[in-house]
C-alpha cells in the first residue's frame, strides 16, 4: 500500500436488511470528510421465507442497487471499497449464492459481518463523527436486528446483536398494517424477551449517555422534532406520544405524522415497539440521535487497515488473533515455525499473491492449532469449527469462514475441501500451510535442511532442500512422500520431491 492509495477516498456499502446505502469519505488530519452518500429502500429482510430463504425477487432488488452503485463509484478514484452485509444475509440459508450474484454485479466481494461486528463497527462510526469522552451506550435498530454496544472515546466495549428489526417486527406483529394497542404491546413484551438476557451487561450505572444511531431512531427523532414535542431527543413519554398517534390512526396508511418518510411508514411500528422495549428492559430514560453509523464505521475501520499495511498503525485483527491464541492456549512457538515455514514457501510459488491472501494464510498458521484446547483427536475439525464461529473483532464472518476452510485443510485428505481448492489462491494457501506443519512436526527449532519450492514447468511443483545434498529426517521425508501421493490424486498440482 504506497502513501498515495492510502490518502484517496475510500467507500463502503452497508447492505441493511430495509436499505443499502452507499458512502464515500475520507479522513484527513482525523477528520472525517463525506463525499458522497446514496440510500436506496430494497427491503431485502421482507425476502426471507419461513425456511430462511431468500426470494428472486428481492435479491434482485438488491442486486439492482448494487449494479447503482457501482456505476455511482466509476467516477471516483478510491483507495478502497468495502461492502458488508448484516442480518438477512446472516440468516439466509442461500447466502452463498446471493453473494456470489453480488460479488460479480458490484465487481468486489461482499462480506457478512457478524452481530457483534457490526455494533463495533456502528461504535466506531459514532465515535468518529460524535466524539466524546462520556461512556455510553450506543443502539442501531435495523431492519432485522438490533445492536448494542458501550463504549467510550474511541474504544468499544461489550457489543451484543439481538435478532429483531423494524422490519421483521413490522411483518409479524403488524402484518396487515393495522396499528392496535394489543399489537403493540405484544410486539414490545416479545422484543424484550430478547433483550432479557443481556440486561445486566448494559445496566445504566455502566454509561452516562444513550445514542440512536441511523434507522428507526433517526426517524422517529425526526418525528418528534417536527412536531414540537422534543428537540429530537426520544424519551418514554414521547415515545408513548408516538405509539398513541399510531393507535389513533388504526392503520399505517393513515398514519399522518410530520418528518415520517414514506419508506420508513410501513416499518414504523415494529421499530416503536423495540425502542420501548429498549427503553424499559435498560433503563433508558433518554435517546440522542446519533451523527455516525456502520457505514462511516466501515470507512474509519478501512483507513486504519491501510495504515497498518504501510506500518503506521496495528490492525485489530492482529490483537484478536493474538487474543484468540492466549484463549485457547495455542503453542505460539509451533505457531510461529509453521507461519515462517508456510509464508516462505507462499512467496517462492505465490509471488504475485495480494495482501489478504498472505494475511488469511499468517492468520490460519497462528490458529491452526486452537481446537487442541478442545481435543488432540481432529484437532484440525475442532480448529476450523472454533475459527468460524467465535467472535473475532475486526474479522467479518466470510473471512472467518475462509480462514476455517484453510485450517481444516491443514491435514487429512483432501476431498473435505475439494470445492475450496478449485480457487488457486486456496490451493496455493492450502499447499503450503499443510507442508509448513509436516516440516514442523517435530515441533522444535533446528538448523536442518529448509524446504523450497518451485515451478517446474507443465504445471508441475518441484520440491527442494536448501541447502542440496543435507539430508532431511526420514520421518519428514515419509511424510513428504505421502503428501505428495495425495495431490497426485487430487490433480490440482502435480508435486515432484528433488533428492
Amino acid at each position: 500500500m504506497n502513501d498515495a492509495a492510502t490518502s484517496l477516498p475510500l467507500a463502503a456499502i452497508d447492505m441493511g436488511s430495509n436499505s443499502f446505502r452507499l458512502e464515500i469519505g475520507q479522513l484527513k488530519g482525523g477528520r472525517y470528510q463525506r463525499l458522497d452518500s446514496v440510500k436506496e429502500v430494497v427491503r431485502l429482510g421482507g425476502g426471507l421465507d419461513p425456511q430462511g430463504m431468500l426470494g428472486e425477487e428481492a435479491a434482485e432488488r438488491g442486486l439492482q442497487t448494487l449494479r447503482r452503485f457501482r456505476e455511482r463509484l466509476a467516477g471516483f478514484e478510491l483507495g478502497g471499497l468495502r461492502a458488508v452485509a448484516t442480518q438477512t444475509l446472516r440468516e439466509a440459508r442461500n447466502r452463498d449464492e446471493f453473494l456470489v450474484r453480488a460479488g460479480e454485479v458490484l465487481g468486489s466481494p461482499v462480506e457478512v459481518i457478524s452481530g457483534r461486528e457490526e455494533a463495533r463497527l456502528i461504535f466506531i462510526g459514532v465515535a468518529q463523527l460524535q466524539p466524546s469522552p462520556l461512556p455510553r451506550l450506543v443502539i442501531d435498530i435495523g431492519g432485522r436486528s438490533t445492536e448494542l454496544v458501550l463504549g467510550r472515546e474511541r474504544v468499544p466495549g461489550e457489543a451484543e446483536s439481538f435478532p429483531v428489526g423494524s422490519v421483521s417486527m413490522s411483518m409479524r406483529w403488524f402484518p396487515d398494517g393495522r396499528l392496535t394497542a394489543s399489537a403493540f404491546e405484544a410486539a414490545r413484551v416479545a422484543a424484550q424477551a430478547e433483550f432479557e438476557e443481556a440486561e445486566t451487561e448494559f445496566e445504566p450505572h455502566l454509561w452516562q449517555e444513550a445514542l440512536g444511531s441511523s434507522g428507526t431512531a433517526g426517524a422517529v427523532s425526526l418525528v418528534l422534532a417536527s412536531h414540537g414535542i422534543t428537540d429530537g431527543r426520544i424519551t418514554p413519554s414521547a415515545l408513548n406520544w408516538c405509539i398513541e398517534r399510531c393507535i389513533d390512526a388504526g392503520h399505517v396508511e393513515r398514519l399522518q405524522l410530520r418528518g415520517l418518510r414514506e419508506d420508513r411508514r410501513p416499518v414504523i411500528a415494529g421499530g416503536l415497539a423495540i425502542l420501548s422495549a429498549l427503553m424499559r428492559e435498560f433503563g433508558i430514560r433518554e435517546i440522542a440521535p446519533a451523527k455516525g453509523a456502520l457505514r462511516q464505521g466501515v470507512i474509519v475501520d478501512l483507513h486504519e487497515r491501510h495504515q497498518s499495511a504501510a506500518g503506521e498503525a496495528v490492525d485489530l485483527r492482529d490483537a484478536s488473533v493474538a487474543a484468540l491464541q492466549r484463549q485457547f492456549h495455542c503453542d505460539t512457538a509451533q505457531a510461529r515455525r509453521v507461519h515462517d515455514m508456510a509464508l516462505a514457501l507462499h512467496r517462492d510459488i505465490a509471488p504475485d499473491a495480494g495482501a489478504d491472501e498472505r494475511r488469511e494464510l499468517s492468520w490460519a498458521c497462528a490458529l491452526h492449532e486452537m481446537g487442541r484446547s478442545v481435543s488432540h483427536h481432529d484437532f484440525h475439525r475442532h480448529s476450523a469449527y472454533l475459527m468460524a464461529h467465535v467472535d473475532a473483532a475486526g474479522f467479518s464472518q466470510s473471512q472467518q469462514r475462509r480462514i476455517a476452510e484453510l485450517i481444516l485443510a491443514q491435514r487429512g485428505g483432501l476431498k473435505k475441501v475439494e470445492a475450496a481448492l478449485a480457487r488457486r489462491s486456496f490451493a496455493r494457501q492450502a499447499l503450503c500451510l499443510r507442508l509448513a506443519a509436516i516440516r514442523c512436526h517435530a515441533r522444535r527449532d533446528d538448523e536442518g535442511p529448509r524446504l523450497r519450492i518451485g515451478g517446474a514447468g507443465t504445471g508441475r511443483l518441484l520440491l527442494r532442500w536448501e541447502p542440496a545434498g543435507v539430508p532431511a529426517d526420514p520421518r519428514t521425508l515419509h511424510l513428504l512422500r505421502e503428501e505428495l501421493a495425495l495431490w497426485g490424486q487430487q490433480g490440482h498440482f502435480r508435486l515432484e520431491l528433488k533428492g
